[in-house]
């Protein structure tokens, strides 16, 4: 990810943003995707499992999976504002002391994060430029299941991001949205080694998937 980018996201995603969502989250829990995801992930088992979730924002899927018997999980975040937040609702719920936090790009720190059974990123593929590189490193890391949220790439979603970007633009705002290829996100995810796509569906713009080993 470009480090314009990641200034980017530190600041759209600021503290005050974060904040609300932490408030929305602890009323209604998570949005529809992420529930999608953690049920089918939930089917197929996770106890004693360990979590990576890449871009976990508030932690949602931490908090649920840790709940379900989850051992561990690791926090990876390029939002400071989201890691502070995903750490002190972690707190409140009684498992801080079983997430490890990263603050920082991915990119940059997955040399010091070890292969977990379960990796998921959350409507994180499409904030990062170097799709190749995120998807490349966080399915190697993944040692049983590799769950993603991300844009379906159709006509009209395209169209949605491409005029969301340009006003971002115009009002000179660092961070962008991206799009990126199905078959070019499957096929890097299968050339690692998890060729089984054992869950898919889609909600509105975005598509939930899950490959296993």
């Amino acid at each position: 990810m470009s480090c314009r980018q990641c200034e980017g996201i530190e600041k759209e995603f600021s503290e005050k943003y974060v904040r609300k969502e932490l408030k929305k989250y602890r009323k209604k829990g998570v949005s529809k995707t992420t529930r999608m995801l953690l049920d089918a992930l939930r089917k197929e088992g996770v106890k004693d499992l360990t979590l990576l979730d890449i871009g976990g924002g508030i932690g949602g899927i931490q908090h649920a999976l840790l709940k379900d018997g989850v051992a561990s999980a690791v926090n990876v975040d390029a939002s400071r504002a989201y890691s502070e937040a995903a750490r002190e609702e972690a707190e409140r719920q009684g498992h801080g002391n079983r997430i490890e936090f990263y603050h920082g790009d991915f990119l940059a720190v997955a040399k010091d994060i070890s292969m977990q059974d379960i990796v998921t990123l959350d409507r994180v593929i499409c904030c990062f430029d170097e799709v190749e590189k995120l998807v490349g490193l966080s399915a190697e890391r993944a040692g049983k299941y590799y769950g993603v949220i991300y844009p379906r790439d159709v006509w009209w979603i395209k169209g949605g991001f491409n005029s969301a970007n340009f006003f971002l633009k115009l009002f000179k705002r660092d961070f962008q949205a991206f799009i990126h290829p199905t078959k070019l996100v499957e096929g890097i995810v299968k050339k690692i080694g998890l060729e089984q796509r054992i869950y898919y569906a889609t909600a509105g713009i975005w598509q939930v998937a899950i490959f296993s080993r």
